[in-house]
Parts: C-alpha cells; sequence; structure tokens
C-alpha cells in the first residue's frame, strides 16, 4: 500500500484476525488495485507529505462495506459504488470497515482541470452507477475482473482511458465540461457510444443511426468515434460480434440447456435463422446445435 500510493500511517485493531488481498495492475504511470482488507485506518500526514509526495489523486470505488474519508476540513461516509477522490498532496484521514475496492492513482499532471476545480471535490460522493462515473466504475470494474486479458502494450491506451473518463467525472460534477480538451470530449464520447451499444444489444432495433440519433450526432460521426477505439472492425459488425458471443455463452451455459435455441437467439436481436445460423458458423466452426452438444455433453440420466 504504501509503494502504490504514498507514504502513510496505517494501522488495526484487528491484528490477530487482520485478512487482506491485495492485486496491482499498472497502466503506464496510473495504478489500478483491487483489495479487500479488514478495518483499517489510513493517515497521510504532513511530516509524511513533507518527506515524500507522489503528487497524485487517489480515488476509490467501494464495492462492500463502507468508508470514512477526512481531507481539507471535510468528512464523509461512503458506501457501495459511492466513488470519491482524495489529493495525496495534502492531509488525509481514512477509516474502513470490512470492504472490497478497486483504488485508482492518477498522477495529477494526466488531469487537465487545474488544481483549484478540483479541490472542491475531494471527499465528496462522485456516483458509480449513473452519468460519466458509471463509465469509469464500468472500465475499473472490467479491469479488475479481466485483467489477464490485457496486454502490457495496452499500458498507454489504458491510461489514457482512464485519466479522460476520470477527468469527464470530475468536470461533470462541476458543470464544466467545456474546461476539457476536445481530444478527451471525443474519447470518452466514443466509450459512452460503446457503452450504450452493449447495454443495448438484445434491442433489435440497434443499428449506427440509432446510436445516433441516442447521442445526437450524425451517423458519420458514429463512425469516427468508434474508429477510434480500436475494434478493427465497423460498428455494425461489432454489434453482430457481440451479440453472436452472448450467444455463444447462453449456448454453453448449463442452466439453459432446456432452452430452445431459437429463443436464445431471439434474447440476442437474432430474428432469420439461416442467416443467424451462418453467422454463428463462420464465427465458431460449428453450426449452433451442433456448439451446444460439444459444449455441453448427453444430458444427465
Amino acid at each position: 500500500m504504501l509503494e502504490t500510493i504514498c507514504p502513510m500511517d496505517m494501522g488495526t485493531d484487528h491484528v490477530d484476525r487482520f485478512d487482506a488481498e491485495m492485486r496491482l495492475l499498472k497502466l503506464g504511470s496510473v495504478s489500478v488495485w483491487p483489495t479487500t482488507c479488514s478495518p483499517m485506518t489510513f493517515q497521510g500526514t504532513p511530516r509524511l507529505i513533507r518527506h515524500s509526495d507522489p503528487e497524485l489523486y487517489h480515488l476509490s470505488l467501494p464495492l462492500r462495506g463502507t468508508m470514512r474519508i477526512s481531507q481539507a476540513g471535510r468528512e464523509a461516509v461512503h458506501g457501495p459504488w459511492e466513488m470519491y477522490i482524495v489529493d495525496t498532496s495534502r492531509p488525509f484521514d481514512f477509516v474502513n470497515a470490512p470492504t472490497r475496492l478497486i483504488g485508482l492513482e492518477i498522477p495529477r499532471r494526466l488531469l487537465p482541470l487545474a488544481e483549484k476545480h478540483i479541490s472542491p471535490l475531494v471527499t465528496r460522493r462522485l456516483p458509480g452507477r449513473e452519468g460519466p462515473g458509471a463509465l469509469l466504475a464500468m472500465a475499473l470494474t472490467q479491469l479488475a475482473g479481466d485483467a489477464y486479458s490485457f496486454r502490457y502494450s495496452d499500458g498507454p491506451r489504458l491510461e489514457t482511458v482512464l485519466a479522460d473518463l476520470l477527468a469527464v467525472t470530475l468536470a461533470h460534477q462541476l458543470d464544466a465540461e467545456d474546461r476539457l480538451p476536445p481530444e478527451t470530449r471525443s474519447r470518452t464520447l466514443a466509450l459512452r457510444i460503446q457503452a450504450f451499444v452493449t447495454h443495448h444489444l438484445r434491442d433489435p432495433d440497434l443499428t449506427p443511426r440509432t446510436v445516433a440519433v441516442a447521442h445526437h450526432i450524425s451517423v458519420s460521426h458514429v463512425h469516427r468515434l468508434f474508429g477510434t477505439l480500436g475494434t478493427g472492425t465497423t460498428l455494425a459488425a461489432w454489434i453482430r460480434q457481440q451479440r453472436l458471443e452472448r450467444f455463444r455463452c447462453d449456448l454453453g451455459d448449463p442452466a439453459q440447456r432446456s432452452v430452445p435455441i431459437h429463443h436464445i437467439a431471439a434474447r440476442w436481436a437474432f430474428s432469420d435463422p439461416a442467416v443467424f445460423s451462418r453467422a454463428f458458423r463462420a464465427a465458431y466452426g460449428a453450426p449452433p446445435r451442433d456448439y451446444r452438444a460439444q459444449a455441453l455433453g448427453p444430458p444427465e440420466p
């Protein structure tokens, strides 16, 4: 913890039954660290800050338990999905109950907002289930849950993504999106489009045009933005790929063995059995019925 965040005085009243687990993901100069731990206290004191100040913004995304944080004369208690930030260059006091959380450390230099604008937001609740904060929370949980699918070379790109999402989350709280650079707003809008598509995959009317209407931009702008995400394909093709993958997962789910294949296909907005079957076979090398039989094996007697 000391190496990941900053020098702190740390303690616990649960020495004889203390449990903790922490993983560290380094993404360029950004750190993401999923952790669970017993009750603890953390203090960033003036003496420790003078000794070593990494000049970071720390964000916590609680997933379970509560946390009390004090900084700059403000104190707040946060529960699950109520994010908050602190500035490691200023004294802070933190107490947690038994907790599961995802921490994020971002160098202050990566954020395009001035310190005087961010300062009023320290310790304040940043919603993790709505607005731009939901995108940030989703990115952190995906990283924490699927870290091994990312390569070391993905670090700089993910560093930029997380910095943009935090900047937009903070700017939204300040009603100051116009203070963000155009490239930050564009990259974040691209991520919003991707999240919107993921959330609406079951909608048979989901197309690049409906995505454009939902975001009040042109279809050509949607395609340009989606092209910046590095998927290597068009938006329409990506929608089809995502639907096929979710259908494949349901097809191999033992709990759904008795669900007819065409019902699962309809769930993921595939209405034409012939077209769907050809697309699935091209993607996975077998028709849906054969794939299910191979994935599940014979039913139990």
